[in-house]
């Protein structure tokens, strides 16, 4: 038996954009935005490990402070990273990023906290390429606010900000 409904054909897309994926519309699909989600987590573990061992390396008092502060942010994000995984039934990657080692293969303190400073602005990058393709407004304004705080960080090692 059909009902009346049955018979009705749609004969504009835009009634049915509804049963569309969000792929469809350019939106990251769970599986990228999860994908992407752990190459920044990896990338921000690794910046915390490197700026405690900076921090705890330093000569000179304001660079540690600096270091303690962008340490302390990068913790901040890899907690918010995990937690986002988490919300989309994904599994938190354990592995910390090559950034790691390439930093910690550099010796003199001011060339280190140049790189680290390069580092935020590949994060700074990475995100404004995904963002416009997130569509949970939550999500969203999080990884914006990690953008400004890694242009901050940027700007505070005495780089410029990402244009």
């Amino acid at each position: 038996m059909t009902s009346p409904a049955d018979d009705i054909e749609v004969s504009s897309p835009a009634c049915s954009m509804h049963l569309v994926d969000d792929t469809f519309m350019g939106y990251a699909s769970r599986e990228e935005i999860l994908a992407f989600l752990n190459l920044l987590l990896e990338a921000e573990r690794a910046g915390a490990r490197v700026t405690l061992a900076t921090a705890e390396a330093a000569g000179d008092a304001e660079a540690a402070a600096l270091m303690r502060d962008i340490h302390r942010d990068e913790a901040r994000w890899c907690a918010m990273l995990s937690g986002a995984i988490k919300a989309l039934d994904g599994a938190p990657s354990t592995r910390t990023g090559a950034f790691h080692d390439k930093t910690m293969a550099i010796a003199d303190l001011g060339e280190r906290i140049a790189f680290i400073s390069r580092g935020q602005g590949w994060v700074v990058r990475k995100l404004r390429e995904m963002m416009p393709r997130i569509r949970d407004d939550r999500l969203h304004a999080q990884l914006a606010e990690m953008a400004q705080s890694h242009q901050d960080n940027i700007v505070r090692a005495g780089g410029e900000a990402e244009g």
